[in-house]
């Protein structure tokens, strides 16, 4: 059974304010393992939970604005705020990237050597496990609920599991083969791929900041959900699509019979809206009724017959 739209939406937000929490245990824990070692590879990871922390808050906000309902001055209500969390969260990671490459040029230049290594990779592998199995709740969770913010911010710590993956291996060849290079070239290697993932968060989150449309699989599920409700009326067309955070606005015209009464047409609208709705969880429908001579049959790709 569905949760209720004010369930879901306290669910997201105390999840969104444990992700803090996670973020700054996780970040203590690395920021331990990198005093145990001085290693420029578990500095940037650290560094990187850093940028978590304040994501995790930026998301946490952005999903208070983007919950509140539609007022006069947003009559499409604040779903975007959690988009532009997002942009703001793929903003920090490449800041975060850029502080790295700092970091490890400076290496490169004075060398250092790694202490405790057993000791301090086991306290990373603690973070890291930590931060693996709630990047996969956070995705899970985030992708069921359509929360554009909670999974950015999933996405952004999984980047950072493969990050501490990457680091340990690096760190356990460099112990091994005495070549004190390959910390700091680890940490570069760290560098490009956060660099990567925050251009993908970014690039993603714009996109539906400029109105992108819905999936091509959502898409086929809308006109699916009009042939079949949309009985009594002759076609719908121009049918258009686009997303604000959870919400998805879809409209399109529809032709119906030139002697048909108001009251008919209204009520196969009322069908209409009822089954997307069910259909397309976060809906929002509009539909313009027109006469049959508007009809474009097969002259649009977009046109459903009914």
């Amino acid at each position: 059974m569905p949760e209720s739209q004010p369930t879901l939406k306290r669910r997201t937000r105390t999840i969104a304010a444990a992700s803090i929490g996670v973020a700054i245990v996780v970040m203590g824990i690395k920021y331990v393992a990198y005093l145990m070692t001085g290693s420029v590879a578990l500095y940037s990871d650290a560094l990187e939970s850093i940028v978590n922390v304040a994501a995790g808050v930026a998301a946490w906000a952005a999903i208070r604005v983007a919950h509140k309902p539609a007022d006069h001055n947003h009559p499409y209500g604040h779903g975007k705020a959690e988009l532009l969390s997002a942009v703001f969260e793929g903003a920090l990671i490449i800041v975060a990237a850029l502080f790295i490459v700092l970091e490890a040029s400076h290496a490169f230049i004075h060398p250092r050597t790694i202490e405790q290594p057993v000791i301090g990779l086991m306290t990373n592998g603690i973070a890291t496990a930590l931060n693996f199995g709630w990047s996969m709740y956070l995705i899970r969770q985030g992708t069921a609920w359509r929360s554009p913010a909670l999974t950015a911010d999933g996405w952004h710590l999984m980047t950072d599991v493969w990050t501490s993956v990457g680091v340990f291996a690096g760190i356990v060849l460099a112990v091994l083969t005495g070549w004190s290079v390959l910390d700091p070239l680890l940490a570069l290697a760290v560098a490009a791929n956060i660099l990567f993932m925050g251009y993908r968060i970014v690039s993603q989150s714009v996109s539906a900041l400029m109105d992108e449309a819905a999936p091509d699989d959502m898409q086929e599920r809308i006109r699916e959900a009009i042939a079949r409700s949309g009985t009594g009326a002759i076609e719908a067309h121009d049918i258009r699509t686009r997303h604000a955070g959870r919400a998805t606005f879809i409209e399109f015209h529809l032709v119906v019979p030139g002697e048909m009464t108001v009251a008919d047409a209204h009520e196969i609208c009322d069908r209409l809206e009822a089954e997307l709705e069910a259909e397309i969880e976060g809906s929002d429908v509009i539909i313009h009724i027109e006469p049959e001579y508007k009809a474009k049959h097969s002259e649009a790709d977009d046109a459903v017959g009914l």
